[in-house]
């Protein structure tokens, strides 16, 4: 396994929508096994493969605690359904270090991907593994956490994230 670089905006391959994985290869589940261990170096709780400058529809997740860890590997991963409901959680990602905001998202999901052994999934989350999960699918389809806030809390955002990449 190798730690990966991670990109951080304004790349613009952070915008580009991944494509679909067609089969299931020991490259596929090497990328996987990487994008993991990327991850937990940073260290952080989700990763897609947008932001190791990767196209690929790959997601790694992980919002078990340090005792009880939860690793999740999904191809293809999509949301299939999401209550009305919605919850309010604290966001921050590895692709905009040091900047966090509160994102509301539906509250409970169901999502269907397919697992490192070609057989597809689905599963149902709620809390944080909701929110993680809806995260890191907006990244394959070259949407990040800031698009979700309001117009003045994003140029806000944006300005100060602009003003970090520079210095």
């Amino acid at each position: 396994m190798a730690v990966l670089p991670i990109i951080h905006v304004p790349n613009d391959v952070l915008r580009q929508t991944a494509k679909p994985v067609l089969d299931v290869t020991n490259e596929t589940r090497q990328l996987l096994d990487d994008m993991a261990e990327t991850m937990y170096d940073a260290p952080g709780i989700g990763l897609a493969a947008n932001q190791i400058g990767s196209l690929e529809r790959l997601i790694v997740m992980d919002c078990g605690s340090d005792d009880a860890p939860e690793l999740w590997q999904m191809i293809n991963p999509e949301i299939i359904w999401s209550s009305d409901e919605t919850a309010k959680l604290e966001e921050g990602c590895l692709s905009i270090p040091g900047h966090n905001a509160e994102v509301t998202r539906p509250a409970i999901v169901r999502a269907r991907y397919t697992n490192i052994d070609g057989i597809e999934q689905e599963m149902e989350a709620e809390g944080l593994l909701a929110a993680c999960i809806q995260h890191e699918i907006d990244h394959l389809n070259g949407v990040m956490f800031i698009d979700h806030l309001s117009r003045l809390k994003r140029n806000m955002m944006w300005k100060r994230v602009l003003k970090t990449a520079r210095a």
